[in-house]
């Protein structure tokens, strides 16, 4: 049995802070502004996950409410939302991901955070396709003001032993 999802995030820049894309620290001048984080391409990663569950999204497991999740690393959240798809028992087929941003340039760490998502996610790298991409400089991301992300993941049902 399989199961598709589709995770979407978004985070404005903010200064100050350091750039978390993909569990992994990018140089940039900004930072995103968050709760946790802000890595925008592990918070897909989750939610894509957790919709394929049908379990809903990030925010009610882990929400902005919660001061125990202030400044929270994302990859800890994804470790977790992955612990919860193998307690329904699926495993990641696969996944595909896109960062939209103009700045920075993301293709020198791609293959990075491949290594890092495809351990959190307990799967080969050769299943995480992360991709980046701009807006040809249209919308808040076109604008520099923010990164945006989407996702979608094909989960499989493990064979019971």
């Amino acid at each position: 049995m399989f199961r598709i999802g589709h995770g979407f995030d978004v985070h404005a820049f903010e200064p100050g802070r350091p750039l978390i894309i993909g569990g992994i620290e990018i140089p940039h001048d900004m930072g995103l502004r968050g709760h946790s984080d802000a890595d925008v391409l592990l918070h897909t990663m989750a939610d894509a996950i957790l919709g394929a569950l049908a379990l809903g999204d990030i925010g009610k497991f882990f929400p902005d409410t919660d001061e125990a999740y202030k400044d929270m690393d994302s990859k800890v959240l994804l470790a977790e939302v992955v612990d919860m798809m193998e307690e329904k028992g699926y495993r990641v087929g696969n996944i595909d991901a896109v960062i939209m941003a103009e700045k920075p340039k993301f293709r020198p760490h791609i293959d990075d955070m491949r290594e890092v998502s495809a351990a959190l996610l307990k799967t080969d790298a050769g299943n995480v396709n992360i991709k980046a991409t701009t807006t040809e400089k249209l919308g808040f991301t076109g604008r520099g003001e923010g990164i945006a992300s989407e996702a979608v993941v094909l989960l499989e049902k493990m064979e019971e032993s």
